[in-house]
């Protein structure tokens, strides 16, 4: 049987590769309007975050996702990307058994 090519992608914040399965999408579309991309297939400009709230949290104080996409977040996006990956990493400590 073949071994299936895991797709990597560049944590923004931590500069460290993940395999895509591990990192949250941020995606930025042509009205300059930011969001989270829960589907992974939004158009538009993507940037990847670690589910890892610490590194979350590392990219609010660094404001590092603004110089990413070149606009000012709120504070409210931030914390709403830190809700999100906590949700996410509690799921993927729930259900991830396989490893």
């Amino acid at each position: 049987m073949r071994t299936r090519k895991i797709p990597m992608r560049k944590d923004v914040v931590t500069g460290e590769m993940a395999p895509k399965k591990d990192l949250v999408r941020i995606v930025k579309d042509k009205e300059d309007n930011v969001s989270i991309d829960e589907t992974g297939k939004k158009s538009g400009r993507g940037a990847y975050v670690s589910i890892d709230v610490k590194v979350a949290e590392k990219a609010k104080a660094s404001k590092k996702l603004n110089e990413v996409f070149s606009v000012n977040l709120s504070d409210d996006f931030y914390d709403e990307l830190i809700a999100y990956v906590d949700h996410k990493q509690a799921r993927k400590e729930l259900f991830d058994n396989d490893k």
